[in-house]
């Protein structure tokens, strides 16, 4: 008998990407890997055939016999327990899927009545990805951080998401929580980052790429970013604390000019008292994959089913 698969599936706003991976071997299978470009304004038969046309493309790729079960890595608001998506708001994404039962959409599309579709936060599959094939591999409590369009996170103790701890904050999320005029994710995001680059230039940028090629001969720029450093170890150290935190992993295409920020987030973490390993994730997309593939993995599913309703 051929070693069992699973699907991991990673849901971004532009773009849905899918990977198997070997639940035997413990690794993603590469040339299985697929990508679609996705509009999360399109209508709900748009985007659940683009979900399902991009299983198929990845199921095309391995030997289906041996297909176990799909992990989908999902933004919310959602239901992580029955599969139905939460999305409401006039700028909201995914407002066709609210209401929606996407597994039983996708299990109908697919003729796949009898393979079990899961779900998790995209957050925090990219969490449960690290811990089993990157950079928190081996430690208790870990905090996982994604910097992009939005600020991802997720606490683990031994793997497993910590959701309603009081040592964690709401939810285990931190987005939400009051920084400065706002709260932490306008601010410890790309959108952040390029309005206080306009703020002081009158400069509208694309995105953080942009941004980081400036820095090089650009102060205003270069200033920024070592002020997110600060600012993000300031933010941080509380919960790292509170959680007794080992170590702590960045995703996400901010993470990507960490040689930006890096110096002065860690300077910070040292006046805080804070010996934590700092990480950037070299899985990146991958991780999320890893993480929603481990849904079929019977020992861990038993682990995390719990905290879903949590999510």
């Amino acid at each position: 008998m051929k070693n069992p698969v699973s699907l991991g599936i990673d849901v971004g706003g532009s773009h849905a990407s899918c990977a198997a991976f070997d639940l035997t071997e413990k690794r993603l299978i590469p040339e299985s890997i697929s990508h679609i470009p996705l509009n999360n304004q399109g209508s709900k038969t748009e985007v659940i055939d683009g979900f399902a046309s991009l299983i198929q493309a990845c199921v095309d790729k391995i030997n289906a016999d041996c297909l176990v079960g799909i992990g989908i890595a999902m933004p919310g608001p959602f239901d992580y327990v029955n599969g139905i998506g939460l999305f409401t708001g006039e700028n909201a994404k995914f407002q066709c899927l609210n209401k929606v039962n996407v597994e039983l959409e996708l299990k109908e599309r697919l003729n796949l009545p009898e393979i079990p579709v899961r779900f998790i936060n995209d957050a925090t599959a990219f969490a449960i990805g690290e811990y089993f094939l990157g950079q928190l591999k081996g430690c208790k409590h870990t905090l996982a951080i994604t910097l992009g369009t939005g600020l991802g996170s997720a606490f683990l103790s031994d793997g497993v998401p910590v959701i309603t701890d009081e040592k964690v904050p709401e939810n285990g999320c931190i987005w939400h929580l009051p920084f400065e005029k706002g709260i932490a994710d306008d601010y410890f995001s790309t959108r952040g980052l390029v309005n206080r680059y306009f703020e002081r230039s009158g400069t509208k940028l694309k995105g953080v790429k942009e941004l980081a090629d400036l820095a090089r001969e650009n102060s205003p720029a270069m200033e920024l970013f070592q002020d997110f450093g600060e600012k993000l170890a300031l933010f941080l150290a509380p919960w790292i604390k509170s959680f007794q935190v080992e170590a702590v992993v960045f995703g996400g295409n901010i993470s990507k000019a960490s040689h930006l920020f890096n110096d002065a987030m860690n300077e910070q973490l040292n006046k805080e008292g804070l010996r934590v390993q700092i990480n950037y994730s070299e899985l990146q997309e991958s991780a999320a994959f890893v993480g929603g593939a481990q849904l079929l993995n019977k020992e861990f599913w038993n682990l995390v089913k719990g905290q879903l309703k949590y999510m």
